[in-house]
């Protein structure tokens, strides 16, 4: 499988990328984190990370401690507080990229034209290695070894991405 074309994204001073789960308190802050560390000192595109949930559950919560604790473990520090995505967040992000089917589905609800349909991608589809499968799994209520995993999928997806953001 090989990686989205990013290619129209190509020559702008900035993009803003919006990390997409259901609750916004694990996978898509960790995602968030990660990239967010990862492109802080690349100057050109200036890329602006932020994450929201498909539901409002958990809308003004920090974030998971776990997963909290697993990012800042591997050195990733980021502040977050939960947010709900809507219809504005898919037109302001120039990608949108979420865990699982059930979030592809739901952010997908907003797409009004064919634009906004070209902006939504798995996170997944930036693993390099090859992933068996596009989903960073749920690892809410799971072992730490659980975010773990999720960290170590986040970190092969978002090097792929700045590896298409940047070649």
């Amino acid at each position: 499988m090989s990686a989205p074309d990013l290619s129209h994204l190509k020559g702008r001073d900035h993009l803003i990328i919006t990390m997409v789960c259901y609750g916004n308190i694990c996978r898509s802050p960790m995602a968030t984190a990660v990239l967010f560390n990862k492109v802080s000192r690349i100057e050109k595109p200036k890329i602006f990370v932020d994450s929201a949930g498909t539901s409002n559950w958990h809308v003004g919560q920090g974030a998971n401690p776990t997963s909290r604790r697993t990012w800042e473990k591997a050195g990733y520090f980021f502040d977050h507080i939960a947010s709900q995505f809507d219809y504005s967040r898919l037109v302001a992000a120039d990608l949108v990229l979420v865990m699982d089917r059930d979030n592809h589905a739901e952010v997908s609800k907003y797409v009004t034209n064919e634009e906004e349909e070209r902006k939504i991608y798995y996170l997944r589809q930036f693993d390099l290695s090859g992933p068996d499968s596009l989903e960073v799994p749920d690892p809410y209520s799971l072992p730490d070894s659980a975010f773990e995993e999720v960290l170590e999928m986040v970190e092969r997806a978002t090097d792929g991405l700045i590896k298409k953001l940047l070649i």
